[in-house]
């Protein structure tokens, strides 16, 4: 049952390997955790699409915040 278990979490982690590997040739950005936090809440029925534009807002409205800040000092 141990052996099933490990295999189990070596396939698990060479898939989010895999996954970080082609999130960065697409330069997404995403580093290990936020993507194994998509990755989740995709599994969990969200959508990609909105998802991807929710990330897309969020990094959107940041910059905002920097550049307003920088404008600031």
């Amino acid at each position: 049952m141990a052996s099933a278990a490990n295999a189990n979490m070596n396939a698990v982690r060479e898939t989010m390997d895999v996954l970080l590997e082609i999130s960065r040739l697409l330069n997404t950005g995403l580093d290990m955790e936020s993507l194994s936090i998509c990755v989740r809440l995709c599994e969990q029925g969200i959508n990609p699409e909105a998802l991807s534009a929710v990330i897309k807002e969020l990094r959107k409205a940041s910059e905002s915040l920097k550049t307003s800040e920088n404008a600031a000092n």
